[in-house]
């Protein structure tokens, strides 16, 4: 069938070299010319796909196992394929015009805009354009669509699936249109050739295993949350071609350039590859172009850079739970019932819990189990079904995409409790909204601060400023494809499995991340859930420092089912921004108000690492040419983040966006009444473990690390989610929430510190004291401070024992615009997730800090700090001494 396409494909391209007229174009050769293109596209995508198939059949090698993954699917397929139709059709029309006139030729020229729109219909590329109309789209203004079409009523398409990434600055490629620097080997840039990524990636990022460092502070939970936010926010679709369109080889089976191949050359001598260095490169398709971009970019106005595709929304709303289009979304719902419930695995279950339901694939990608036991007849089960099709990459990601279609289906059945007169649709789309603002909530209060400190959280990410229908919420591409990778270096080697005490579990211990990819049989026969979600709250997140990196777990060994074929996420990281036309490092800078740094002082000073910044510039010759995505993960942290000042301003710019561009915002007027947003403001990661997992305790905020000791929080003590106020008819929650009374506000819980620590706490009350704005806070009622170590004279918590403490603090504000900042020394270490209630504005915070002996630690409210009333709240207490 394939052959036979082929030849139609050529059948046809021969005939329109008789159709080509000096004056114009039929509209039969526009016909005949798409009718071609097709032809040739489809052969490709079946090749691509057969070859792919039959590949993953045979021995599942990675570069199969992930192509497959990275394929669009859907709609997202539809409207990739429409792009090479058009790319392919244009090329097959210039190609006839330069035989005709034997030189180069600007298709445009005998192309009228009647050719040009019959070309974008035919192939499909027009729908991409066209703007949707919202007036039949049913709850609107209530509920939110699959693709995230019409959030913003003006511009229809923005945040939407299957849409392109947008710019903060104007895309860099090697041609100026598409090609991407680097392609062509020798062709320098800023008078310098840029180098391999994988030499770059040997040169600066390995870290053995026993070298990786732990953050003393952070949970791996951390790490896992980023990317299961990534996933909720971005994915882009490599082209479905294994093959080149020119001249159909095969990028599996050469090093050779040629659209889309963009193979990872490997440098000479490399420690992988050895001797045969030369003859080797780690396979690399690049991104499917978006219709209408690139060299095809005319048809709609004028030319264009070539732009990538983002299939996912650009919005919080829990995509990666519940699909980003209509036909996904629909296929995860469990439509046998009118319960309102998601789909669950109907072979398997977890002690009585619910599994992902397994994927329909006609191949499973996820038959990993005999070759990683050794065990030829090893039982193997297909991939896990989720919202994103990346939920089986790791067991730590399952974990949590597990823990979250189990919270829809709890939070369902409870709402038909409340409300039986609701239906399956009211109850899905009920709890999916309330999923969805768990994740709002839990991003900018328990991770956002933790990343990009809290000077750029008070600066950019502070109280909630309203929605805004100007602001494109949509994803950068330099978000995409760099600065949200900032975790990639705090994956931790190992994923930790821990048994009910969280020591490591004697059944089921602990293993090499790369023995943990595409392995859905360990959650089925290995124990399940709450081994990895123990191991997520109970052990900490790699620390990335400039003399350890990534783990050679990312960098040799990334999804390994062979040492040939394993690849190294470093060198894909840094290929994948040139592959997208992404700037390099000094524009970044400029972008953010940061200074350029062009000499090794420079760099040095701006690194603090003069050996780190050698390196670089003997392999880059310039700072202008690092690579965005390792330059910005070379960078000391900025203060309190785990990022620096170049990714805590691109990270926090985009989720300045995308809070300010969503209408169905959690916090924006009438999304949620006032007592649900009550209710929302409690949100807790903790409890939503402890109700969907055989967990009995857990640590209060899962984020921040700390030892066991004697024990975490047990789940009986952890604040039920309070449903109370969805229950339809009952007014009385909302109209007391609306009154001008001061909102209950309940002290932080406070756990006892392990029986042989010293026991140093402090729980305080505003009582009836109203500061004045830049001082101290001094809480005054006395709640507990059995060592007095909170001065109730001036406000200032002094430590005495050096070690690691948890401060928590929470205050209401009267009708003004103010906001908290938690001290030590002098300086901000937390910024106050600060909402509206009413009239009112509750600021909020928890961390853990390493003190000093002689260390000072305080509140101040910044602007009206009268505002705040006496029922607000301060403690803290020493977790384990240091």
């Amino acid at each position: 069938m394939n052959r036979l396409l082929c030849l139609l494909a050529v059948g046809l391209y021969l005939c329109l070299q008789c159709q080509v007229n000096e004056a114009h174009l039929s509209q039969s050769f526009i016909e005949n010319t798409v009718m071609a293109a097709k032809a040739k596209v489809d052969a490709a995508y079946r090749y691509s796909r057969q070859q792919s198939l039959d590949r993953v059949r045979r021995n599942a090698h990675y570069a199969d196992v992930v192509r497959l993954m990275k394929q669009p699917r859907g709609a997202s397929r539809i409207a990739v394929r429409s792009a090479d139709y058009l790319a392919n059709s244009l090329q097959m029309i210039t190609e006839s015009l330069e035989k005709r006139h034997k030189r180069s030729i600007n298709a445009t020229d005998l192309i009228s805009k009647e050719n040009l729109q019959a070309l974008i219909e035919l192939t499909g590329c027009s729908p991409r354009h066209r703007i949707p109309s919202c007036r039949t789209t049913q709850n609107l203004h209530t509920y939110r669509t699959a693709s995230g079409v019409c959030n913003n009523i003006k511009n229809t398409r923005w945040g939407a699936s299957n849409t392109p990434f947008l710019r903060f600055l104007p895309a860099e490629y090697e041609d100026g249109t598409s090609t991407p620097k680097g392609w062509t080997r020798d062709q320098a840039v800023n008078d310098h050739i840029l180098p391999l990524v994988r030499e770059v990636s040997n040169r600066i990022l390995p870290t053995p295993t026993a070298d990786v460092q732990s953050d003393p502070l952070y949970t791996f939970l951390v790490t896992i949350f980023a990317q299961f936010t990534d996933h909720d926010l971005t994915f882009t679709p490599t082209s479905p071609s294994i093959a080149s369109f020119s001249d159909g080889i095969d990028c599996g089976k050469t090093c050779t350039r040629r659209e889309p191949c963009f193979p990872i050359d490997i440098p000479e001598n490399d420690p992988r590859f050895g001797s045969n260095s030369e003859h080797e490169c780690i396979p690399f398709t690049r991104s499917a172009p978006a219709c209408g971009s690139g060299n095809t970019g005319f048809n709609f106005g004028a030319s264009t850079v070539r732009e990538q595709m983002n299939t996912l929304t650009s919005f919080l709303d829990a995509g990666e739970v519940y699909g980003s289009d209509d036909a996904k979304a629909h296929s995860l719902r469990d439509l046998t019932s009118d319960k309102g419930l998601l789909r669950v695995n109907d072979i398997f279950n977890d002690t009585g819990r619910e599994f992902l339901p397994f994927s329909s694939m006609s191949i499973n990608m996820c038959a990993t189990r005999a070759r990683i036991t050794n065990t030829s007849n090893a039982v193997e089960v297909p991939c896990f079904f989720a919202g994103d099709d990346r939920a089986t990459e790791n067991n730590a990601l399952t974990a949590l995409h597990t823990v979250m279609l189990r919270e829809h289906n709890r939070l369902a059945r409870a709402l038909a409790c409340l409300n039986p007169q609701w239906d399956g649709e009211r109850l899905y789309q009920e709890a999916r909204k309330i999923v969805g603002a768990y994740l709002q909530v839990m991003t900018f209060r328990d991770f956002l601060h933790h990343i990009v400190g809290p000077d750029v959280i008070a600066e950019l990410l502070s109280t909630y400023p309203g929605y805004d229908e100007d602001v494109n919420p949509g994803i950068a591409n330099v978000f995409g494809v760099a600065a949200f990778r900032f975790a990639h270096l705090m994956i931790q080697p190992i994923i930790s499995r821990l048994d009910e005490q969280y020591e490591e579990h004697p059944e089921y211990p602990s293993d090499l991340l790369h023995r943990n990819f595409f392995t859905p049989w360990r959650m089925i026969f290995e124990g399940g859930v709450d081994p990895v979600m123990r191991g997520l709250v109970g052990r900490p997140a790699k620390l990335n420092t400039q003399q350890h990196m990534m783990s050679e777990e990312l960098t040799d060994r990334l999804f390994k089912f062979s040492s040939r074929v394993a690849l190294d996420l470093g060198s894909l990281n840094m290929q994948r921004a040139r592959d997208h036309g992404v700037p390099g490092y000094n524009k970044w800078r400029k972008f953010c108000g940061l200074s350029q740094p062009q000499t090794l002082e420079d760099l040095a000073a701006v690194l603090n690492n003069t050996d780190l910044a050698q390196r670089l510039l003997n392999l880059y010759g310039t700072p202008d040419n690092i690579d965005v995505w390792l330059g910005g993960v070379s960078e000391p942290f900025v203060h309190g983040g785990r990022v620096g000042p170049l990714f805590a301003c691109l990270i926090a710019t985009q989720f300045q966006k995308i809070r300010q561009g969503d209408r169905l915002w959690w916090e924006n007027d009438g999304v949620f009444t006032e007592a649900q947003k009550r209710s929302l403001r409690q949100t807790s990661m903790a409890r939503i473990i402890c109700d969907n997992t055989g967990i009995t305790e857990v640590p209060e905020n899962p984020f921040l690390f700390r030892p066991r000791g004697n024990g975490y929080t047990q789940c009986e003590n952890i604040p039920n989610f309070d449903l109370n106020p969805w229950k339809e008819g009952d007014s009385d929650s909302d109209e007391s929430s609306s009154s001008e009374e001061d909102p209950e506000t309940e002290p932080p819980f406070t756990p006892s510190p392990p029986e042989n620590q010293r026991n140093i706490a402090f729980s305080m009350r505003l009582g009836s004291n109203s500061p004045n704005a830049g001082n101290p806070i001094i809480f005054r009622d006395v709640i507990y401070n059995g060592q007095n170590s909170y001065n109730t004279q001036n406000g200032i918590f002094t430590c005495e024992t050096r070690g690691v403490y948890e401060f928590e603090f929470s205050l209401t504000i009267f009708q003004r615009s103010a906001n908290v900042d938690l001290v030590r020394n002098g300086n901000r270490i937390l910024h106050s997730f600060t909402t509206k209630h009413t009239g009112y504005l509750m600021a909020s915070g928890s961390i853990y800090v390493q003190l000093e002996r002689g260390d000072r630690v305080w509140l101040v409210a910044r602007n009206s700090a009268n505002g705040i009333t006496s029922n607000s709240y301060f403690n803290g207490h020493l977790l384990f001494e240091v």
